[in-house]
C-alpha cells in the first residue's frame, strides 16, 4: 500500500517546542514510521519552509518526507499559510497524477482542503484528522484567535467531503457531529507514545528542591502555564520546570517568557520557576522522570501527548478535564483532573499528590499500564491502517475535473 500523509505546517522533521511545532509534528512523524514498519510505503508531504531543504528526505525504510514548494521557502506562521494552499494543492495534484498513492491521509484543516482539491479529481480516497477545530479555538480564545476567517467554513467542507474522519478523542467526535459530521464516517484513533523511549527506567535529572513539578508545552496563553505558576505559590518546597518555547539563549527576548516571568515574580515564586526553553527529544524522558507530577492544564486541548508521555514514564499527571485529557488521564487512578483556568484546584491536586508518596507510586504504575495497553504507536498504526483498508474497500468516484 502507498499512502500519502499531508501536513502542511507540521513537518515530521521539525524541532519541537516552537510556536507552531508540537503534538501534530510528533503524531505525523511517529505514525509515518509505525506505518512504514507495517510495510506501508509512506510519503509525508509538508510545505518547504527553508531554501536549503532538500526536495526529499528519507526518514526510515519506506518513509520519505517531500518538501512541497508553496509560497516563499521560509518560515511562515501557520495562521498566515492559507493564501498559499492553492499552490500547495496544485503541487500535490502534479505529484499524485504522476504517481498516485492508494490513499491520502491529511492532517489539519488546510491540509484537508489542499488534499481534497488535489485528490478528488484523481479518484484517490482521503482520510482526514483535524488535530484541532476552529470552532473550539474561537470559543476559548475569542478575539485573540488569529485563525483565518475562512477556517470554520473550510473545516465544515472538509468534514463533509472527506471519505472518513479520524478523531483523536471522544470529545472531538461530539464536536464533529455538532458541526454536521456523519457519525458513520467518523472513528476514534488516539495519538500514541513510544513506550521504549518514554519509560520509567533510565537516566533521571537531579533536582534542587524536595519536590519537582514539570510542565511541557508551547508557551502560548491557552496552555495554562500561567495557572500553574500562580498555583505554585500555594505549593511549598516545590520547583517548577517549564520546558518549551524558544532556544534558551533567546529566552530573554521572548514575549511569552517575559510574561510568565513577570507573573512568577508577582506571586513570589520566581526563585522556584525555571524556564528551560526548547528541550531536545533525548532530554525529555530524564526530565519527566525527575518529576513528582507533570502538570498539564490547558484551557482546551484537542488531544495532548505530554500526559501520555509522562504516564509512560510512570509519573502521575494533574490535567485539565478538557478534550483528549478526559480520555487519557483517569481521575483518581493515573492522576487528577481539575477545572481549566483554576489555580486553586491545580494547587489542591498537586498538594494532595505531594503529600502521599504511595499514591504517587500507584498512580505512576497505573499510568504506565494504561499507556502500554492502549496507546502505543504500533497499536495506533494498526488501527489507522484498518481504517485505510475499510475506506479503500469503498469505491471513490473521480470528480468531473478528471485525470486529463
Amino acid at each position: 500500500m502507498r499512502v500519502s500523509l499531508v501536513s502542511e505546517h507540521a513537518s515530521p522533521l521539525a524541532t519541537l517546542g516552537g510556536v507552531d511545532a508540537g503534538g501534530q509534528n510528533v503524531h505525523v512523524a511517529a505514525l509515518a514510521l509505525a506505518l512504514g514498519r507495517l510495510g506501508v510505503e509512506v510519503t509525508v508531504h509538508t510545505r518547504r519552509d527553508h531554501q536549503k531543504l532538500p526536495s526529499c528526505v528519507a526518514m526510515a525504510p519506506r518513509v520519505v518526507v517531500d518538501h512541497v514548494p508553496a509560497g516563499p521557502p521560509q518560515e511562515i506562521p501557520k495562521d498566515e499559510l492559507w493564501p498559499h494552499m492553492d499552490s500547495f494543492a496544485a503541487a500535490l495534484r502534479q505529484r499524485w497524477r504522476a504517481r498516485p498513492p492508494d490513499l491520502v491521509h491529511s492532517h489539519f484543516w488546510m491540509s484537508g482542503h489542499a488534499s481534497l482539491d488535489a485528490a478528488r479529481p484523481l479518484g484517490i480516497p482521503v482520510v482526514h484528522t483535524f488535530h484541532a477545530l476552529g470552532v473550539v479555538k474561537s470559543r476559548h480564545q475569542g478575539a485573540k484567535d488569529t485563525s483565518p476567517p475562512e477556517r470554520e467554513r473550510i473545516e465544515r467542507e472538509v468534514l463533509t467531503r472527506a471519505d472518513h474522519v479520524i478523531a483523536t478523542c471522544s470529545d472531538e467526535v461530539f464536536e464533529l457531529v455538532r458541526l454536521g459530521g456523519d457519525a458513520s464516517r467518523l472513528s476514534i484513533v488516539p495519538c500514541g507514545v513510544d513506550t521504549h523511549f518514554f519509560a520509567p527506567d533510565g537516566l533521571t535529572e537531579t533536582r534542587r528542591c524536595p519536590h519537582r513539578l514539570v510542565s511541557v508545552a508551547r508557551l502560548v496563553e491557552r496552555k495554562g502555564l500561567g495557572n500553574v505558576i500562580v498555583a505554585l505559590a500555594a505549593v511549598p518546597d516545590a520547583e517548577l520546570i517549564v520546558a518549551g518555547g524558544p532556544e534558551p539563549r533567546l529566552a530573554d527576548a521572548d514575549p511569552d517568557v517575559r510574561r510568565l516571568r513577570a507573573l512568577a515574580n508577582d506571586h513570589g515564586v520566581s526563585d522556584r520557576v525555571e524556564f528551560r526553553g526548547r528541550v531536545s527529544r533525548p532530554d525529555l524522558p530524564p526530565l519527566l522522570r525527575s518529576a513528582d507530577a507533570v502538570v498539564c492544564v490547558p484551557w482546551y486541548e484537542p488531544f495532548g501527548i505530554v500526559p501520555l508521555e509522562a504516564m509512560a514514564c510512570g509519573v502521575p499527571v494533574v490535567a485539565s478535564a478538557v478534550g483528549g485529557l478526559t480520555d487519557t488521564v483517569v481521575h483518581g487512578a493515573t492522576g487528577f483532573h481539575v477545572p481549566p483556568r483554576s489555580p486553586r484546584h491545580v494547587a489542591a491536586a498537586i498538594c494532595e499528590l505531594l503529600e502521599d508518596h504511595q499514591a504517587r507510586r500507584a498512580f505512576g504504575r497505573a499510568g504506565r499500564r494504561r499507556v502500554v495497553r492502549g496507546f502505543t504507536w504500533p497499536q495506533v498504526a494498526a488501527r489507522t491502517l484498518g481504517t485505510y483498508r475499510s475506506v479503500m474497500a469503498t469505491e471513490v468516484v473521480p470528480s468531473k475535473e478528471a485525470r486529463s
